[in-house]
């Protein structure tokens, strides 16, 4: 989640760990933040005979829903502690593997990269977050809710809906759901001419973008497809889908080059013009 403070980024990850009845932890990442007060550490212990060994105490990753906030404000090695745990599902300490709790995610909340103190994520673990949202100061009507709802004698609270069990069991049902070849041909189009290397890649990519997104993106394309028709009351996604998720799953997966950032070009409008013309459809605005 991308956003300015205040914009209530804390909030709806604390919210979604009530509802999905997930046991949840948060981590505040600062400058001084260590690998080990992400993953845990071995300390070592004395026994009553005088015996010594070491005992693993876990860290705060060993969660159902890690919440990461402010993630750019660590620094690069702190934040690839992450890395084998939202891939593999599991962290390696002292060369022992400690699997992780299932299901497990991570949310994380991110400032602007212009702003002082920040540092820019590692591509490597970029490219292992499903999506990007930018997170917009809301219109009048809302921020009006949200001033009224917030400043009187009492607070709506969230309650559980879900359980971890069920959570798995609604994932389970997206990797099921059918994709026509006309939407899989769609996410490859989009894709591969996302990449300045690739043969098809049209004109705009190979002039302004320096590195593209990999097959993680392809693959996050197909289950937030399906989940985005799930979630609408469709049993098959559509090309739709594609284009109204191309922006979400792909902005954190390229990067422009230094020349065309020094133009003033925007990488949401280079997605968007791969996207109509990968899709044949217009895309978004």
């Amino acid at each position: 989640l991308m956003g300015l403070p205040g914009l209530g980024k804390t909030l709806l990850v604390d919210t979604l760990s009530t509802v999905m009845g997930l046991t949840a932890a948060r981590i505040q990442f600062t400058p001084d933040l260590m690998p080990a007060d992400i993953l845990g550490s071995e300390v070592l212990e004395t026994s009553d005979d005088g015996a010594r060994s070491f005992r693993f105490i876990q860290g705060p990753v060993f969660c159902q829903l890690l919440m990461a906030d402010e993630i750019n404000r660590a620094s690069p090695r702190t934040q690839s502690a992450l890395l084998q745990a939202m891939q593999e599902r599991e962290v390696t300490i002292a060369g022992v593997h400690h699997p992780l709790p299932a299901p497990f995610h991570v949310l994380a909340t991110q400032n602007p990269i212009e702003q002082e103190g920040t540092y820019p994520l590692p591509e490597a673990q970029l490219d292992r977050f499903l999506v990007k949202i930018d997170v917009d100061y809301p219109d009048r009507e809302t921020e009006r809710g949200i001033l009224l709802a917030t400043t009187g004698t009492e607070e709506a609270s969230a309650h559980q809906v879900f359980t971890a069990e069920d959570l798995m069991a609604a994932q389970q049902v997206v990797r099921r759901m059918p994709v026509g070849d006309g939407v899989v041909e769609a996410i490859l189009d989009l894709v591969r001419a996302c990449r300045p290397e690739d043969e098809g890649a049209p004109q705009t990519v190979r002039d302004h973008v320096a590195w593209g997104p990999g097959p993680r993106a392809a693959q996050a394309l197909m289950l937030t497809v399906r989940a985005r028709a799930l979630l609408d009351g469709r049993l098959v996604p559509s090309v739709e889908d594609v284009v109204a998720l191309a922006r979400p799953v792909l902005s954190h997966r390229m990067a422009l080059s230094f020349a065309a950032r020094a133009e003033g070009v925007v990488l949401e409008d280079v997605i968007d013009e791969v996207t109509a013309r990968a899709t044949r459809i217009e895309a978004a605005a």
